[in-house]
């Protein structure tokens, strides 16, 4: 088995109470079975606390009970978790051990990186100033489609880190190569789109409002941060083409979403490449997070192709 990670991988440190925005709010937290077993059988009151605040969803999962204001019962004032001094990091559910990491698998290979809902990870991957790499341990014996897939992503990657090119010519070199093709709607439109999708947060709505709005002058992010998304992008959403065959579409999602973020970025006007940073994070948390939105996306571009 071969494991497989982005060069920055293992920079990334949670900023725990200093971070604006917790991964221990507006998240449903399921709690796994090996986790749930260990705190069924906890003495004393942390023990009896937890199991108050466990509850069944309609699906049958485990999950804490969150709130009113949508945050977890075990968040403290000072933005942290009670249950990390208590119990260890150890005994965590496991998605809050793993977050903001993912994991994309193969037949003989596991892909790990880090998402770009948290505002750590995504300041760690759009300003490092080097070309990401990937490094790779382990053997692996890959199907003949996996393979494929993986040649194909690693051409893409190269095209987008060929700082010889402009950013936009990159995007649309990479659209080239897998015959992919975007829909052709105005930036008002795709606005009115992403209205129409479930929100998180209602900072995103104003975002939106934004690019409905338009800019009396467009502004361009930093090429190498740009080429960083897009890097990005197209690491964690390729590998889906394993299990559904939809490259081209995955490809035009991954162009789509670096110019969706940079569309209202300039819509706003702002110039700030750190507004452009929490532009990307708040994207991921809205659409990549939500399997309902990330599907819709990928329904949308699909009309496109047909």
């Amino acid at each position: 088995m071969k494991e497989i990670k982005p060069s920055y991988y293992d920079e990334f440190h949670c900023t725990a109470g200093a971070c604006r925005h917790t991964c221990c709010r507006d998240w449903e937290i399921d709690v796994d079975e090996a986790t749930l077993s260990y705190y069924q059988t906890l003495p004393g009151q942390l023990g009896e606390r937890l199991r108050q605040q466990i509850v069944t969803a309609e699906d049958g999962t485990a999950q804490f009970r969150l709130r009113e204001d949508e945050s977890c019962p075990f968040l403290n004032e000072r933005n942290l978790c009670d249950l990390i001094p208590a119990l260890g990091e150890e005994h965590l559910c496991q998605i809050c051990t793993d977050h903001p990491r993912f994991r994309n698998f193969f037949s003989d290979r596991t892909e790990i990186g880090l998402g770009l809902c948290c505002e750590e990870a995504a300041r760690l991957i759009l300003t490092r100033r080097e070309a990401t790499c990937f490094i790779e341990d382990g053997e692996e014996t890959l199907l003949t489609e996996e393979t494929e897939i993986l040649r194909l992503r690693t051409k893409l990657i190269g095209l987008m880190q060929d700082r010889a090119l402009p950013i936009q010519a990159r995007f649309d070199a990479i659209l080239t190569e897998t015959q992919a093709r975007l829909p052709e709607l105005t930036n008002a439109e795709w606005a009115d789109f992403l209205f129409s999708l479930e929100r998180l947060d209602p900072a995103w709505e104003q975002r939106l409002a934004c690019l409905r709005n338009g800019a009396s002058a467009p502004i361009q992010p930093d090429p190498v941060a740009e080429e960083q998304l897009g890097v990005y992008f197209l690491y964690r959403h390729l590998a889906g083409a394993v299990y559904d065959g939809d490259l081209a579409g995955r490809t035009a999602f991954a162009v789509l979403s670096c110019r969706l973020i940079c569309a209202i970025w300039s819509a706003e006007g702002s110039g700030a490449m750190d507004e452009w940073i929490e532009i990307a994070r708040e994207y991921s948390s809205e659409i990549e997070y939500s399997e309902d939105n990330l599907c819709s996306m990928l329904d949308r571009i699909d009309l496109a192709e047909t």
